[in-house]
């Protein structure tokens, strides 16, 4: 078998456990006629999902005889034989992955494939309940203490419980490996498999053929065979929208929503305004021409360069003076005129968190001020801006500060602000909100913020209904909602 046919089928039976299809996704994994060792680990963690215990084992002693040095084959190992309670044999095996760290505090085995990290602390941990089965708790305590050395702060709360159950010769829990999460082939090896159109297929605009089609480089001519000889009604020019006119003077815009055509472009007007300016579409650009720069543009089959005699020839004669634009909303498109996205400034607020929001460039303090407190979903007398991270007298911003030469020091429509908490009238500061975690949550994703039960979080902002942002242990990110439960105001107020 080839390694495209291989990679193929590693991808098919991932998107099977994706799907839940465990079923389907062992048997594609056993249909690879020469599997790797990462092959081999999946293979061992759907029997072992599905309670095949002998089957696991032997999928991981091939997947150990492929690669010697993977560690986490040897913790799946060890973990298949302590659910077959062959507990010296489980004990040799987290020895070995603990020996395959070489020191280091964790693997993280991402950019291999596998969305897992292997921490010393718990291979310890395991290390230590197999000693405890096999009744030598004194070498058990030795492992967990040995364990505290490599603990991360997240494993904290693990190995203090596993630890106070060992003084009092009771079991704990082991550290599993996460079910269904497997090793997946190199995402960019597997978008290389299907092949790629990089030009694209054309797209015909408009045509004076009716359901025209073709869009290769033939001449134009009717995609039919034995067309009549004559039109029976005139084929008027299709377009996408607007109606079709023919430039008839060069423009030269003078604003930024102008668009320059020359004689001879072909326009589609969108819509006429009373002040003789049209909204136009041309080569997929949007924007304003003078209406009596343009011509309305009647075509048919049965008009010829000839039959034109007597038209004048609008390309010899003098442009139309410029009209006047009225000021204000224009039509069409122009919505966006009473607040140009081109002049709105981009301000960054550090506050407890960071966030950013968008205002007119040269707005006054109030509206800035309202902006602000409407993100943080404050009143705006709770809030203090500045323009350091220290709110001097200087630095406040206030109704009375000169706002020009603050928004003159917007670089690139950019400015950052720092905003403070104000304090209540009874002198207390604003009450942080607190929760307390009902489960332990653990994600590889580096925005989520991992904690453990019982642990309490600091409320920064909600994402949206099911997503808050917190700080835990020093440490911010985002979380699911449901994990956790606001701490009630008399416990915040004791803590």
């Amino acid at each position: 078998m080839s390694f495209v046919d291989t990679l193929r089928q590693w991808d098919q039976a991932v998107t099977c456990v994706d799907v839940q299809d465990l079923t389907e996704a062992l048997r594609i994994f056993l249909s690879i006629q020469e599997p790797n060792s990462k092959i081999y680990f999946n293979i061992g963690c759907l029997h072992l999902l599905n309670r095949d215990l002998d089957a696991a084992e032997k999928a991981f002693d091939c997947s150990i005889g492929k690669d010697e040095h993977l560690a986490v084959a040897f913790f799946q190992r060890g973990m298949t034989f302590y659910r077959m309670k062959r507990y010296e044999e489980s004990l040799a095996d987290f020895q070995q992955a603990f020996k395959a760290l070489r020191g280091n505090q964790l693997i993280d085995y991402k950019a291999l494939g596998l969305r897992y990290k292997l921490y010393a602390c718990e291979v310890l941990l395991n290390m230590a309940l197999s000693e405890a089965q096999l009744g030598n708790w004194e070498k058990a305590h030795i492992n967990l203490v040995k364990a505290l050395n490599y603990k991360t702060d997240a494993k904290l709360n693990i190995i203090d419980r596993a630890l106070d159950s060992a003084l009092k010769q009771k079991l704990f829990k082991p550290v599993e490996f996460p079910s269904k999460v497997l090793f997946k082939p190199n995402k960019h090896y597997v978008a290389e498999l299907e092949k790629k159109d990089y030009l694209g297929k054309a797209k015909v605009v408009a045509s004076v053929v009716p359901q025209d089609a073709f869009s290769g480089f033939a001449p134009l001519k009717p995609q039919v065979e034995d067309g009549p000889a004559c039109p029976k009604e005139p084929e008027v020019l299709r377009a996408l929208e607007g109606e079709p006119h023919t430039v008839l003077f060069k423009f030269v815009p003078e604003t930024s929503d102008e668009l320059a055509v020359v004689p001879g472009n072909i326009v589609f007007v969108l819509q006429k305004g009373a002040d003789n300016w049209a909204s136009v579409i041309f080569n997929e650009r949007r924007g304003l021409v003078p209406y009596n720069y343009l011509e309305r543009l009647e075509i048919s089959l049965a008009s010829k360069p000839n039959e034109g005699q007597g038209k004048s020839q609008p390309l010899s004669r003098e442009p139309p003076t410029r009209p006047e634009r009225i000021q204000g909303k224009h039509i069409g498109h122009m919505d966006l005129d009473e607040q140009s996205t081109d002049n709105l400034c981009i301000v960054k607020v550090r506050f407890t968190f960071n966030f950013a929001v968008s205002v007119p460039l040269g707005s006054p303090s109030a509206i800035l001020i309202e902006k602000i407190s409407k993100k943080l979903n404050l009143p705006s007398t709770a809030i203090t801006l500045s323009l350091t991270s220290e709110a001097t007298e200087q630095s406040v911003i206030t109704p009375s500060t000169e706002m020009e030469s603050m928004w003159r020091g917007a670089s690139g429509l950019r400015i950052t602000l720092w905003c403070h908490a104000n304090e209540h009238t009874d002198g207390t500061r604003q009450s942080e909100i607190h929760l307390v975690a009902l489960h332990s949550y653990e994600s590889s994703n580096p925005e989520d913020l991992n904690f453990h039960q019982g642990d309490t979080i600091t409320l920064l902002s909600k994402v949206n209904q099911d997503w808050l942002e917190g700080q835990c242990s020093g440490a911010t990110g985002i979380f699911p909602a449901s994990f956790v439960e606001e701490v009630p105001v008399n416990d915040q107020s004791s803590e």
